[in-house]
C-alpha cells in the first residue's frame, strides 16, 4: 500500500465496510473486501500524506454524500466532523475546498472498479433459485441525466438541438447493464445525447464483454437488430427482445412452426452493407440468423387486448416455452423500476459536479452506492428466504439511514451488540416487501399543483441585465 500508516488504511477500510453490513458473518457480507478496495487504489498514481482525506474517507463522504438527501458537499463535509468528535479525534475543518480537491485528485478508475468489482461480486454470489431456468439474466437499456451548465460539461455533453443557449443543461446518456435476480449493475457506458456513434447500440457494443457464455441478455425493440443479435450469439449469449416493428415483419406463414404464433426463422443479413463495418468484415458474417419469434397476447381487464412479438435466439421450445418467454420478457420492466430508483431516489436525475471529469465519478460513485445498498437486500433476502426484487428499494434506503447512527457509533459495543443490531435492520429491510402489480396504471396527473413560477426565457445573464435597468416585465 501506498499509504505511510497501514494500520490506519485498514482501520479506515474496516469502517467504511461496516457501514454496509460487510464485516459480519452474515451472507454477502464479503463484497466490499479489502481486496477490492486494494484493486481500485491501483488506479491511484499519486503518494498520499497522512492526511485527513485519504482515499478511503474521500470515498466514504462522497458515498454519504449520493445517498443523502441533501447532496452538497458542505453537508457531506459536516457529516464527516460529527464522525470525528463522536470518535474522539481532532475535528476538520468544515469548509469543503480540501474534500473537493481531494474528489478531484482520484482517478474515475479508482470509482468505476470499486461498483464494477462489488456488482460482479454480488451477482456472483447469488443464490440458485434467484436465477432464471439456472441462467445469469441481465437487462440493458439507457437513460439521461442533467448536469450544472458550465462551459466545460456544455462541451462534452451539449444540450440538446431545440434549448436556446443559455437556457438549457448539458444532457448525458447512461447505458446499463443490471442483473435482473439481483437488480446489481455490473457496467454502464456514457456518452452524449446524440451524435453519431453516441446511441445506446453503440454503448452496448462496448459493454458487451461484461457478458459471460450462458448468460442471457434482456433488451427493448431497439436491440432486436441482426448484427447484435449475431454478435451476441457467437459469444455464447442468448437475447430476448421485442420485434422492432419499423423495422421488420413477423409472418408466422414462414419457417419452422413450433405451434401457434411460434416459429423459427431465417433472418438474412442486411444489406447493402453494415455502417460500423468495413467490406471484409461484412463479407465474413453468414448470411442468415436463426430467430424465435413468439406472438404474446397482453390481455388486461378494461382494456384491448394487444400483441406483441417477443424474438430471441433460445430456439429449443422443450427448454423454454413460449410462456416462459412472455414472462421473461414482462420482467425487463424491472429495469425501468431499477433506473427509477437511482434516478429518483438516489437522485441522480440532476447532478451537481461543474467538470465532465467529475461527473464521471459522480455517477459512478451512485452505481457504487446502489450496489452496496443491493448487497443489504440481498442479505435480508437471503435470511427471510425472499427474492431481492420482492424487497422495497426506497425502504431500504430509508431504514438504512434511520438505523446509520446505531451503525455509525456502536462500535465500542462489542460483536454480540452489533450483530444484533445487524439482525434487527435485516428484519426492517425484509418487512418492507413490493407486492406484485403487473396490470397496476395509474393517471399520470397531480391532485396537488406545484408551485407557480415563470419560467426562463433568456439567459441570466441578460436577464440581470435588465433587472439593473429597472425592467418589470422580463
Amino acid at each position: 500500500m501506498r499509504d505511510c500508516n497501514q494500520g490506519r488504511f485498514r482501520q479506515q477500510v474496516r469502517f467504511l465496510r461496516h457501514q454496509f453490513l460487510q464485516d459480519g458473518d452474515l451472507p454477502f457480507s464479503n463484497l466490499l473486501s479489502e481486496e477490492i478496495i486494494e484493486k481500485a487504489l491501483t488506479a491511484v498514481s499519486f503518494v498520499w500524506n497522512d492526511r485527513i482525506y485519504t482515499p478511503i474517507v474521500t470515498l466514504w463522504v462522497f458515498l454519504g454524500q449520493v445517498m443523502s438527501a441533501d447532496h452538497s458537499c458542505r453537508a457531506a463535509v459536516a457529516r464527516l466532523v460529527a464522525h470525528r468528535i463522536a470518535n474522539g479525534d481532532r475535528p476538520c475543518s468544515s469548509e469543503t475546498g480540501a474534500y473537493c480537491q481531494a474528489r478531484k485528485r482520484l482517478p474515475e478508475q479508482f470509482f468505476s472498479t470499486a461498483s464494477r468489482m462489488v456488482g460482479r461480486k454480488l451477482e456472483d454470489q447469488v443464490q440458485g433459485n434467484w436465477l432464471w431456468k439456472g441462467r445469469h439474466v441481465y437487462m440493458f437499456d439507457g437513460t439521461t441525466v442533467s448536469m450544472p451548465d458550465t462551459p466545460k460539461n456544455q462541451t462534452a455533453y451539449p444540450q440538446v438541438y431545440n434549448q436556446k443557449p443559455g437556457l438549457g443543461f448539458p444532457i448525458a446518456r447512461v447505458c446499463t447493464i443490471i442483473s435482473l435476480s439481483c437488480g446489481a449493475v455490473l457496467d454502464l457506458g456514457i456518452s452524449r445525447y446524440a451524435g453519431k456513434g453516441q446511441g445506446e447500440l453503440s454503448l452496448l457494443r462496448k459493454l458487451w464483454d461484461t457478458l459471460s457464455p450462458g448468460d442471457v441478455l434482456l433488451t427493448d425493440a431497439l436491440m432486436s437488430t441482426w448484427y447484435e443479435m449475431l454478435m451476441l450469439k457467437q459469444r455464447g449469449v442468448d437475447s430476448v427482445s421485442r420485434l422492432n416493428k419499423a423495422t421488420r415483419r413477423a409472418d408466422f406463414r414462414r419457417g419452422q412452426r413450433l405451434g401457434k404464433g411460434d416459429h423459427i426463422v431465417r433472418w438474412p443479413k442486411p444489406g447493402p452493407m453494415i455502417r460500423s463495418l468495413d467490406w471484409v468484415a461484412y463479407k465474413n458474417l453468414p448470411d442468415y440468423l436463426e430467430v424465435r419469434e413468439t406472438r404474446v397476447r397482453v390481455e388486461q381487464p378494461g382494456f384491448r387486448t394487444k400483441q406483441i412479438i417477443v424474438v430471441t435466439t433460445l430456439l429449443d421450445p422443450d427448454a423454454v416455452t413460449k410462456d416462459d418467454l412472455a414472462s421473461l420478457y414482462r420482467s425487463r420492466w424491472s429495469q425501468e423500476l431499477d433506473i427509477r430508483d437511482i434516478k429518483i431516489t438516489l437522485q441522480m436525475d440532476v447532478l451537481r459536479c461543474k467538470t465532465p471529469e467529475l461527473v464521471h465519478k459522480e455517477i459512478w460513485t451512485h452505481m457504487l452506492a446502489y450496489n452496496l445498498i443491493r448487497t443489504v437486500m440481498a442479505q435480508a433476502a437471503s435470511r427471510h428466504e425472499l427474492q431481492p426484487r420482492e424487497i422495497s428499494f426506497k425502504g431500504t434506503v430509508q431504514t438504512l439511514e434511520a438505523f446509520q447512527p446505531l451503525i455509525s457509533f456502536q462500535g465500542h459495543q462489542g460483536a454480540t451488540f452489533r450483530q444484533q443490531v445487524y439482525l434487527q435492520l435485516l428484519q426492517a429491510v425484509a418487512s418492507h416487501r413490493v407486492a406484485d402489480r403487473p396490470d397496476r396504471y395509474e393517471p399520470r396527473k397531480r391532485k396537488r399543483n406545484p408551485r407557480k413560477s415563470e419560467m426562463m426565457t433568456k439567459p441570466r445573464c441578460e436577464l440581470k441585465r435588465l433587472m439593473r435597468k429597472g425592467v418589470t416585465k422580463i
